[in-house]
């Protein structure tokens, strides 16, 4: 991979204007860089600097290149002094923060909090699937997975989880259900190999504490009994019960007289 030896400051305004609205930096050429910003506008990223982007007509809209860099740590420092000097000259500028390369520290506020909840309300997400989505045929390495565990146990947990503790109505769950469209498509991915259990058996241990735990509880005698219990009893017909098939089946016969 080639690694770039120099960059360029830029700055982006309107052609009819002198004032910038945004200083950046690049390994690739200013205007090059200004095509990829109005990308990021199109797909809707929320900033000053692209609100303010989206407004505007594109050939009106030009980047200038204000200095060439030699080396990348010099090109980061660069940068933070062209957004100092222009706002101690009372430019416009859109940046929220003061530049240089990676992190550079931005601490919201409680009003741009505020501000950035207020767009997004009611805003749709964007899924992108299959060879659309950036991360299409990868996957995370066992090293990255084995951190992510690790990092995770525990965190949503009794008092930590965040529904811990509502019922009823207070539960963000309550009154739904998936529909019948959904409950197929899972019934069909958790099949065979889909099932997280597939070819698993549980160890002498676990059934032995199951036995234990249901030791004295009433159980009914055979799938025969279960049904005469949880589908006769209640009045429910599952199609995917024999015996109600069964029994409906019977049922039909006796009451045409065959």
């Amino acid at each position: 991979m080639t690694i770039a030896k120099y960059g360029v400051i830029y700055g982006v305004r309107l052609r009819p204007e002198y004032d910038y609205r945004y200083i950046g930096l690049t390994t690739k050429t200013a205007s090059r860089r200004l095509q990829q910003h109005f990308k990021v506008a199109a797909a809707g990223r929320k900033t000053p600097f692209y609100d303010w982007l989206r407004k505007q007509d594109r050939d009106n809209v030009i980047a200038d290149e204000l200095d060439w860099i030699d080396g990348l740590d010099d090109l980061g420092q660069a940068e933070i002094a062209w957004i100092a000097y222009l706002r101690r000259d009372g430019q416009p500028l859109l940046n929220l923060a003061s530049g240089g390369l990676g992190p550079t520290g931005v601490v919201w506020t409680e009003e741009m909090r505020e501000a950035a909840r207020i767009r997004s309300t009611g805003r749709k997400g964007v899924s992108r699937f299959a060879q659309e989505n950036p991360f299409f045929g990868r996957t995370h390495s066992d090293e990255q997975r084995a951190k992510w565990s690790v990092e995770r146990r525990g965190s949503i947990t009794g008092a930590a989880n965040p529904n811990f503790g509502k019922f009823g109505i207070d539960h963000p769950g309550y009154g739904h259900t998936m529909s019948a469209e959904s409950r197929q498509r899972l019934s069909e991915q958790r099949r065979g190999s889909g099932n997280p259990n597939f070819g698993r058996r549980a160890s002498d241990e676990t059934r032995a504490k199951t036995s234990a735990t249901r030791k004295g509880r009433p159980q009914p005698s055979s799938k025969r009994s279960a049904h005469t219990r949880y589908h006769t009893n209640k009045g429910v017909f599952k199609d995917t019960c024999r015996y109600c098939v069964e029994d409906a089946a019977t049922t039909t016969n006796e009451e045409s007289g065959s």
